[in-house]
């Protein structure tokens, strides 16, 4: 069975391993053992918690094989950014150069450092090994957090975001970053990468430019790739967009990748997520369900969530009918409480 789970320290082999699959420009996964290591460690410590209000935590889910133990993805969520380290994004604007008296108005596009998504929980670390792309995984492994999320809203911010990877050519490079570069900056797109994803941000203040940028100056490599994403995030962008996320304007300081936002309780996953309460059995006849369910108990510290088509629910008695397997892997017991989501495509 699919199981995902908190991240724990045994798992740091696999979450460097992914780390190296990742590549240049995901900086959530920064290929650094020691603040890797450090990654583990905020879970596990932000699992355990007890939180009242949103703040600097942070929570890794590995998606485990229970079969042969192996990892094959990760993802996270970051409950509040930019209050210990400043979270930086161009927005792209548009302001009015005009003239009444030789009747020319101009409307031009600008693009303006700022900090407006300080304190909004961030969705992140969304990585799915190459060989296990198929079925349901990459659904599964996204919409799990808004369940944790709808279960667990006291530890989120209202508004929600999520940073997508830009645009990169066939060597890996942003072409939005060789224009700042040559710019702004004295350095290669992996050393400021790695500066990032370590938390090291001081240098964006030092180097960036602090006036607004007039796109239309801009080379046409650097201009094509603003609010574009890298082929591999493709996928993931269309998961967002289907939960209800939509981009206001706001890009990536380096390769011009889009954010996307939603407000937590208008994404999609977290409206049509239910509780219902357990029901153990072992005939088959009775938890035989018609849609491949995602299903998780209602823990923060021992979150547990699988999904399968070997579970019913019952609306007459609001109740899910799973098995004891399903049951263990879960960890609830009879007449408790899990959150079940359908994952079938066009679900209501």
């Amino acid at each position: 069975m699919l199981l995902i789970r908190p991240i724990s320290g045994t798992d740091f082999p696999a979450l460097l391993t992914m780390a190296q699959e990742s590549g240049a420009g995901f900086t959530s996964l920064p290929l650094d053992e020691q603040k890797l290591a450090h990654k583990i460690v905020h879970s596990e410590q932000s699992f355990a918690a007890d939180i009242q209000k949103p703040g600097d935590q942070g929570y890794l889910f590995v998606l485990e094989d229970t079969a042969t133990g192996e990892i094959l993805g990760a993802s996270g969520i970051e409950a509040a950014v930019g209050l210990s380290n400043p979270l930086y994004h161009f927005h792209k604007s548009t302001v009015v150069h005009q003239c009444k008296e030789l009747d020319i108005f101009n409307p031009v596009e600008v693009l303006t450092v700022g900090n407006d998504y300080t304190g909004a929980t961030e969705i992140c670390t969304l990585f799915l090994r190459e060989p296990f792309r198929v079925g349901l995984n990459g659904r599964f492994l996204s919409k799990v957090r808004f369940m944790f999320m709808a279960e667990q809203p006291q530890r989120f911010s209202k508004l929600v975001i999520a940073e997508m990877r830009g645009a990169a050519d066939e060597q890996g490079q942003p072409p939005f970053w060789n224009w700042l570069r040559n710019s702004f900056f004295n350095m290669e797109f992996s050393k400021a990468d790695y500066l990032i994803g370590v938390g090291n941000k001081g240098f964006i203040a030092d180097l960036m430019p602090r006036y607004p940028i007039y796109v239309d100056l801009l080379p046409e490599a650097a201009r094509k790739v603003i609010g574009q994403v890298h082929e591999n995030t493709v996928p993931a962008l269309k998961l967002l967009e289907n939960e209800g996320f939509m981009h206001r304007g706001y890009v990536d300081l380096f390769d011009a990748g889009p954010t996307v936002e939603a407000q937590l309780k208008q994404i999609k996953s977290v409206r049509q997520s239910h509780r219902a309460k357990v029901v153990i059995t072992s005939d088959e006849a009775l938890r035989k369900g018609q849609f491949q369910l995602a299903v998780c108990n209602c823990e923060s510290r021992e979150f547990r969530a699988t999904v399968t088509d070997d579970c019913r629910f019952d609306p007459d008695s609001h109740s899910l009918y799973m098995s004891p397997a399903m049951a263990d892997l879960l960890k609830v017991n009879e007449d408790e409480l899990v959150r079940y989501l359908n994952l079938d495509k066009g679900a209501k």
